[in-house]
Order: C-alpha cells, then structure tokens, then sequence
C-alpha cells in the first residue's frame, strides 16, 4: 500500500463509492466493492482498524450468550446470530489462516447441575457448528480440567470444554484494507472528513477530507458515501444531515493483562454469567493473558477509553473464584478499551441491546450508513452494504469475499518457519513470528536483511520482533506512526506498556531514516508516545514503580 499513490487519486479520480472508516466494516466492505468492479476509496481519521476493532476479545464466534437468550426466551434472531456467526467463523479462519485459528474454552462450573446445564446448551452450539473441522466439546472432569490447566481452583466441580475461533483483529483488518488496495481500492489512513457539499437535490457529490499528518486537504468526489465509523457513526450522519435522529449508543468494554502464568494453558476461560449478569473471558493471546470485558454506557466520543481502576478491580474479582490464587493489581501488565456502536433499542440495558448490524440509507442526503454489528459477522455486514450499493448504483453484481484469501492467506503453511530460518539464519521464534503475523508473505520481510544485514537484528531478546519488520511496515504496510507499529502492526502496547515504552526509541530510529523525519521531530514522536503509555498507568491507578514509566 503506497499512501502517497492513493492520496493522488483521491484528489484525481470519481468514485462509485468512497468508505469512511476503515475498521472491520470498513475495510470489509471496501475488499467486497473493489472485488465486484466498483471504484472505490476508503480513508479513515487515524490507522486502519485505530479504534474499536482493533481492540476485541480477538474471538471469532457464533456467540454462546445469544445462544442461551434464543433458547430462553424462544427468540429466532438471537438464534439467527447464533447460525450466521457459526458459519462466518468457518470463512474468517479459511480465509486468512496465519492470522485467525481454533481455540479452546473451559467453563468451570461447580455443581453436577450446572455442567450438565452447560454442556446441553454447548451440545446444542456444536450442533450448528458441525459443518466445521473443529474439535468438538466435552464434559470434563475435575482431574481432566486441572489437567488442561492447573491453576484452575480445586473447589469447582468439573468442566466443560468448547472450542471456537481466535484471531489478530487489528491485522485481519489491515489485511482485509490491503486486500482491498491490491483489488483497486484507494486506501488512505489519516484522512478526516471535515465535511461534504451536496447538489441541488440535497445529495452528497463530495467530501472534504484533511490529511492528519500534513494539514493538507482534497476534495473526494463520488456517486456514493458510505459511513462505517462504528461508534462515531451519528456524527458522520449528521454532517450529511443534521435533522437526521441519533441511533448509536456507544458501550465501553475494557481488558487488562496479565502473565501468561496466570493460566499456564492454550486453553480460555469463560465466565458465563458475573455478579451483575455479564460474561467475561480469560483468554491466552501470545505470551500474555487478556481479561475482558466490562460493558458499560460512555458518551465521551472525544478521548480516547480506557483502562480505569474501578474495571481493574471488577475484572480480577470476577476471575478470582476460577484460579486457585488469583493475580492482584501488581501483575497487571497492560490493559485497552474499546466502544462498541450498539444500536439503539427502547431496551435501557446495554448488554441487552441488539448487537446485529443495519444498512441505513437517508434518502435526503443519499448517505449509506452501516450500523451496529461484530467482528465475526464483518463480511455479511460488509456484502448486505455493498448489495445495496449496487442497486443504487443501477449495477449489481455478486459478492466474492466468502472465498477470497486476504492477503499472506493463499497456500498459507506454517512449516515454512523452517525454509526461512535455513535461508535467512534467523532465530526459530523470528520466524515463526513471522510466519504467523505476514503469512505467505513472510519472506519480503525477511528479504529486506539481504539488503542491509542490520535489520536482521531483534528489538529486544525476549520478543521476536526484528528491525527488518519495522521497514517492512513503512514501505507496505502504511505504518505512519509509532503507535501503528507497536499497538497494531505489532499488539506490544496491548500487551505490555513497560516494554513497549521502552522499545519506542529504537521503533523511532528505524522509521525517522525511513520517512524522512528531523531528528527534532523523531524525538517529538518518541517523547510523546512514552508519555502516552504513562498516562495509561497512571489512569489504571498502577503504580510507577511497577511499570516502572517514570524511568523510561
């Protein structure tokens, strides 16, 4: 992806649609238009994928609480979720397998009644799920559960294990960008509309949008605008249409992080049901544990959410009757949130509120909006949008996404780890590193060391992250920003901010020789970031001796 190549032809083309936002929907629906013909431009404000989809419980799954709901309350939509997102599943994981995989799930549960109430309604899930090559679920008892994982607490009863899917979200999504680009698509991040004219009609021609890192702006011009800005949905909305009612309301859901040790297990935990009626997961994600999630109204559009003490607290009580000794405040490594962009009900609670998506279209303003949804469903959403597109437009065509590989997707096999450690002599965890972030094309990154032997170099000894991957990112991968390197093209910030923070000035280094910046602006750069994570610990109410910042 060539971010000064497209931010030409936003200036230089007209457009069958131009997509605002480029997050799971987004960019899912800029692959399926590109792939139908159409001429398409997707920009967003920040990165692909800066916002709420980069910053998921990174499963992909029917959704067992919805499955419960339809059950218990005879509701056919909630069960209608629960078969799309069974089926959705199956295509995520075919079509970018480097980046999304099974994964196991235990519910520890502490009577014979509760397992065998458990293990009728993941029976029934696996039921809908038995098209799929996935492991199927059990009753486990105690013995068989410690054996999977031995921090489990000795008081419960037994478990039952259920398997579904595991991904990288915020590099799904620039996959699915990337993907989009090499269709046809002019893919450009950091680019905000500031706002739209209309014909005499009152539909949109054009959107102004500014270049976030330069100042500089163009005018897009195009037979359709689509807005799939999730959670910020209603302002885009109404900068078309100010009479227009809003229909989002926005949920906050937050994850802390903890050691790997804490589940000493390539198995999850889920909590079906917390004190105030909510599920919670425990999931393994690289060498760290990711505790999520709250879920609770947030009407602060502006800044960006995150980690609070109140939810540190919650999160590790609600994990505390599960584990034999649960971690405490000090082994909180790094936490993120997120805004979820429910849609609004008459219904008062947000965890009741419908979480399927809707294509809005204001005839007034000829505006698409794409409303609601999850990451699993991503491609219906995006081919519902895109069907409607193509009425519009007089000029339908069929969608092709369910059997499109993304990008490092095609003849993906992970033993080529191998090949590239005996080609390039690079350490084994490197490579399989690569393997699994770049798919089939791990090896252009690898090729760079042949041009400066340098880079062949780790960051740091306990990751596997190498300089040649930094470069790699700037050139194809539009990394523009510190943050884009180390919180989505790598998950380091959601991981562990000690780390991260202290990785910043070699990640500075590499991009200030490959963008060009001044040595002043570099250290900026650096400076600001680092203050950045500070001020996430100290809004977690973390200690500086424990993450340690305030030396950085």
């Amino acid at each position: 992806m060539n971010r000064e190549q497209n931010w030409k032809r936003l200036s230089g083309e007209t457009f069958d649609v131009c997509i605002i936002g480029a997050g799971a929907s987004g960019a899912g629906a800029a692959l399926d238009a590109a792939l139908r013909g159409y001429r398409v431009a997707l920009i967003d404000r920040g990165d692909i994928a800066s916002e709420t989809s980069s910053r998921s419980t990174k499963l992909i799954h029917g959704g067992v609480r919805y499955l419960e709901q339809a059950v218990k309350k005879l509701d056919l939509a909630q069960l209608r979720q629960v078969r799309h997102g069974l089926a959705e599943r199956r295509t995520v994981l075919r079509n970018a397998p480097h980046l999304a995989h099974p994964l196991a799930l235990m519910t520890p549960v502490f009577s014979a009644f509760e397992g065998l109430y458990m293990s009728i309604g993941l029976t029934l899930y696996s039921y809908f799920a038995r098209h799929d090559a996935f492991p199927k679920g059990r009753w486990l008892n105690r013995a068989q559960a410690l054996e999977r994982m031995p921090t489990l607490t000795p008081q419960m009863h037994s478990a039952v294990l259920y398997y579904d899917g595991q991904f990288n979200d915020a590099r799904y999504a620039l996959a699915l960008a990337h993907s989009a680009d090499e269709a046809g698509a002019a893919v450009v991040n950091y680019a905000a509309v500031t706002g739209f004219k209309h014909d005499v009609n009152g539909q949109l021609t054009t959107a102004t949008a500014q270049d976030q890192l330069t100042g500089e702006t163009v005018a897009i011009r195009s037979k359709l605008f689509l807005n799939c800005t999730g959670p910020y949905a209603d302002a885009v909305r109404r900068m078309a249409n100010p009479a227009l009612d809003p229909r989002i309301r926005p949920s906050k859901g937050v994850h802390l992080v903890l050691p790997r040790e804490t589940l000493r297990s390539d198995c999850a935990i889920l909590i079906p049901k917390t004190a105030d009626g909510r599920v919670v997961f425990a999931i393994p994600f690289g060498d760290k544990v990711f505790v999520g999630t709250t879920d609770n109204d947030y009407s602060d559009l502006n800044h960006e959410p995150v980690l609070e003490p109140q939810e540190v607290d919650y999160l590790l009580d609600t994990l505390r009757p599960y584990l034999a000794k649960t971690p405490d405040r000090a082994d909180v490594q790094a936490g993120f949130g997120g805004i979820r962009p429910l849609i609004v009900s008459s219904r008062t609670d947000t965890k009741a509120l419908l979480r399927d998506h809707e294509v809005e279209h204001d005839p007034a303003s000829g505006l698409l909006s794409l409303l609601g949804g999850k990451w699993t469903t991503y491609r219906l959403m995006a081919q519902d949008l895109i069907d409607q597109v193509g009425q519009l437009l007089s000029n339908p065509a069929q969608s092709a996404t369910e059997t499109h590989f993304l990008v490092g997707g095609e003849n993906y096999q992970f033993a080529a780890w191998q090949t590239l450690q005996q080609r390039y002599g690079l350490p084994a965890d490197s490579c399989q590193h690569l393997m699994r972030t770049y798919g089939n094309r791990a090896e252009r990154v690898a090729q760079l060391i042949l041009e400066q032997p340098a880079l062949a170099q780790k960051l740091t000894a306990s990751q596997p992250f190498l300089q040649a991957e930094v470069i790699y990112q700037v050139r194809e991968e539009m990394a523009m920003t510190l943050r884009d390197v180390l919180a989505r093209r790598w998950r380091l910030e959601l991981s562990d901010w000690q780390l991260t923070a202290q990785l910043v000035p070699q990640v500075g280094d590499l991009m200030a020789a490959e963008l060009g910046w001044s040595e002043e602006h570099g250290r900026q750069q650096v400076r600001n970031y680092q203050s950045l994570l500070a001020s996430f610990v100290k809004q977690a109410g973390l200690t500086p001796e424990r993450s340690e910042m305030a030396s950085v």
